[in-house]
């Protein structure tokens, strides 16, 4: 079958924000007077915010509500976001992908587990809009990754089968989301990329060049 949309995910895909929710989520956690471990931030990968927060206020037995939370850790961010100290950069050979798949007349979707204003503040600065047929919030839905309802939710925006889709995804929660949806993924295994499982995608990268649209369109 012949390939006609690419989902993609937007942090460690598109764009490295980690070092930036990495920041603004330990600021968080000390302002809120709580100790996460490395391991336990690792295990989020993926999942909004919201469910991150939930998940806190449960282990940590909070008295504050998740909302809160999130409130203070996209407060953090925001300044981070637009600090003059922020250099934050397209992932390298990223756009040219993008490019190469929307001059062949891939339909493109981002589905992120972002909040919105993050995804347009980042749409916005490299003018991305352009390329992309829509973008998906998995903070605007039920569950987030790994539950898959984010990439057939794309797939529907996209206006194809899920079986003429392609997922490019870069954590353990959204590969996991893309299998259980049934949707081939890519797993863009890259330097920014820690202690994530890769064993449920089809096809594992390390650089965009592996898929460039001659090479995949037909691997779906």
């Amino acid at each position: 079958m012949a390939l006609k949309a690419v989902l993609f995910d937007m942090d460690g895909v598109i764009v490295d924000t980690e070092p930036l929710h990495k920041q603004a989520y330990f600021l968080m956690f000390a302002k809120v007077g709580i100790e996460v471990s490395q391991e336990l931030y690792n295990a989020y990968t993926g999942q909004s915010t919201i469910d991150i927060c939930k998940d806190l206020v449960s282990k940590f037995n909070l008295s504050m509500a998740a909302t809160e939370l999130v409130a203070y850790k996209r407060a953090f961010f925001k300044e981070l976001f637009f600090s003059d100290k922020n250099d934050l950069q397209l992932l390298e050979g990223v756009l040219d992908l993008i490019k190469d798949y929307y001059a062949n007349g891939i339909t493109l979707v981002l589905a992120s587990s972002a909040s919105m204003v993050t995804i347009d503040n980042v749409f916005n600065k490299f003018d991305l809009n352009q390329y992309f047929k829509g973008k998906i919030s998995g903070a605007d839905l039920k569950a987030s990754k790994p539950h898959p309802e984010i990439f057939l939710k794309a797939a529907e925006i996209a206006g194809f089968k899920k079986e003429e889709c392609l997922v490019i995804e870069d954590s353990t929660n959204g590969i996991k989301a893309a299998y259980d949806g049934g949707i081939y993924c890519v797993a863009y295994k890259s330097e920014h990329s820690k202690a994530q499982d890769y064993t449920l995608a089809q096809k594992i990268i390390s650089n965009y060049n592996e898929i460039k649209y001659n090479l995949v369109k037909n691997i779906v």
